[in-house]
């Protein structure tokens, strides 16, 4: 037998064609080329996967994260804002240095704060940005909203509209709207919200139109007495874009805190209501348990002031001398924070342990570790570029925000819901 050798072996009976390549154009290489430069980064991965890993931190953050900058402000402005709010605050030897500043540039130092808290207020609190009088056993939801309804039913109560008319209510410095939707579906009235800060004004608008398409079966089967309706209007709650005598009733939730005379903020109020009308508030005060030599009282009030763009805090006292000043019968006051069976700070400081409770261990959220998680989340994605220089730095004022709430709860040296009902005269 022959050996076996590479010429014994049969050739194949079709032999495969060569493919054959094209030269590349020179378009192709050109794009090819843009493509690769495209992708290459800066160091900190390629383009595309970053914008991966913004998808994916972003899914921690309320609407769609920091990629467009913080409330109406583009990336390029985030950080000079937040410095130029921090100097409205600057504060050395024990006291405000620029409160006078503050106080005459109110608009502008407020309308910072919310471009850059609301998206961080957002993903911590919902849409309702306030604290609650709150039972034992009710989640913070549901205080939420028993705090709305009880304020509402001060200014309801003897309203008297045209027949065939809704009751027409004014929210004052409305945030994105979360109580004027609750107010207006619960008490069957119309409620127009008013805000100076352009991106909240158009958050509300759209989460409202949100809600209602969600349920427009039920909006739409609903009796006109039953569902009011939401609008929301900008405008600058010292110097109000309607007439006079133009509401039933208005109200404020939290926000009255940020003008500069509180006496002034009352009688705007007063002239946009009806005569017969009611005014119900809510504000932040510190109580008789301030004391103002006190160095530890007066740094939680900084805090309080630098955390949540106020250009100051007043007592209860002051705020109820002018309401009366601003010519309201004062009709009722109470601090609701002293008759609260859970203390209204527990969002912020879990008092029994953050895992004592289901409730308690969902607002993490809000505490002082959800901050600082929120802060870390913060320092990576900037640290990345994913979110705006200068987001770290927010961060770090709305910590010291709540280190201040939460040092004069303790104390009972501040309240957040002083409430004070005012009746405008008749005649």
């Amino acid at each position: 037998m022959g050996s076996k050798t590479k010429g014994n072996k049969k050739a194949p009976a079709k032999a495969k064609a060569k493919k054959k390549i094209s030269k590349p154009t020179q378009k192709q290489k050109t794009k090819s080329m843009t493509k690769r430069k495209t992708n290459k980064g800066d160091g900190l991965g390629s383009k595309d996967a970053r914008s991966k890993n913004a998808k994916f931190f972003s899914s921690f953050l309320p609407s769609g994260g920091f990629s467009l900058g913080l409330g109406s402000l583009s990336r390029s402005k985030v950080k000079k804002s937040v410095l130029d709010y921090e100097e409205y605050h600057k504060f050395e030897n024990g006291k405000s240095v620029n409160s006078s500043k503050a106080k005459s540039k109110y608009a502008d130092m407020v309308n910072k704060y919310y471009d850059l808290a609301t998206s961080f207020y957002e993903y911590a609190w919902g849409d309702c940005f306030h604290f609650a009088h709150r039972l034992k056993g009710e989640t913070l939801r549901e205080s939420i909203k028993r705090h709305e309804h009880f304020l509402a039913s001060k200014f309801t109560a003897g309203m008297k509209p045209k027949k065939g008319q809704r009751p027409k209510v004014l929210d004052v410095g409305c945030g994105i709207g979360g109580p004027a939707r609750e107010i207006s579906a619960f008490c069957g009235v119309d409620v127009v919200g008013l805000n100076n800060n352009a991106y909240q004004v158009q958050r509300a608008k759209d989460i409202t139109a949100a809600k209602r398409e969600a349920a427009k079966d039920a909006v739409d089967a609903a009796g006109p007495s039953v569902l009011g309706s939401c609008d929301f209007v900008r405008g600058d709650f010292m110097k109000m874009p309607f007439e006079d005598n133009t509401f039933d009733a208005a109200y404020a939730i939290e926000a009255t805190c940020h003008a500069p005379v509180a006496e002034e903020i009352y009688k705007e109020m007063l002239r946009v209501v009806k005569p017969g009308g009611h005014v119900a508030i809510y504000e932040w005060c510190l109580t008789d348990k301030y004391d103002p030599k006190d160095e530890s009282h007066k740094l939680f009030k900084h805090q309080i002031e630098i955390g949540n763009g106020l250009p100051d805090i007043r007592t209860t006292r002051e705020c109820k001398q002018a309401m009366q000043k601003a010519g309201f019968q004062v009709v009722e006051d109470i601090d609701l924070a002293d008759c609260s069976p859970v203390p209204w700070y527990e969002p912020l400081y879990p008092t029994q342990g953050y895992f004592s409770s289901l409730e308690a261990l969902i607002s993490i959220k809000s505490s002082p570790v959800g901050a600082k998680v929120t802060h870390g989340l913060c320092w990576v994605l900037e640290s990345l570029r994913l979110a705006p220089k200068g987001t770290c730095r927010v961060s770090s004022v709305l910590q010291q925000g709540a280190i201040g709430l939460i040092a004069g709860g303790k104390l009972d040296a501040f309240t957040p819901m002083y409430c004070l009902v005012g009746r405008k005269p008749s005649k």
